[in-house]
């Protein structure tokens, strides 16, 4: 069995997320989603919309999901890796380089985003027609 997982705050579930996870899935047979607590996002200075309970949740309920675990710190991913006997860490495009440390541990891909949707997008988008 291929074990691939990704990382990510996954708030307000979008299409374009939906996109990753299913590249993620076709890559292997498991597919693990660890998430940003809402602590670690603090610590990011990141605020998202829906608490991690509620994140958890919605992405178990994605068919493309086998499990769903906890992003505590920046420096879980190894650790993360070898519990989870991991073959393969995807993160999107916007992260390339960035996890290449790992290699050793698992093969890294980073998928490109997709295109002209993002979190911080719709919440720009809302917060202007808000506005009005």
């Amino acid at each position: 069995m291929k074990k691939v997982i990704t990382y990510g705050t996954f708030d307000l579930l979008h299409w374009g997320h939906i996109n990753l996870l299913k590249r993620a899935k076709d890559l292997g047979d498991y597919l693990i989603v660890a998430i940003s607590t809402d602590e670690f996002n603090a610590i990011k200075n990141k605020k998202a919309y829906y608490p991690y309970e509620q994140r958890k949740l919605i992405l178990e309920a994605v068919r493309y999901v086998d499990e769903v675990i906890p992003e505590n710190e920046w420096n879980q991913k190894k650790k993360d890796l070898l519990h989870h006997d991991v073959d393969l860490l995807v993160m999107g495009d916007d992260w390339k380089g960035s996890f290449d440390h790992l290699a050793p541990f698992c093969d890294v891909i980073y998928l490109p985003r997709t295109a002209n949707i993002s979190t911080t997008k719709i919440k720009n988008e809302l917060l202007l027609a808000n506005a009005y």
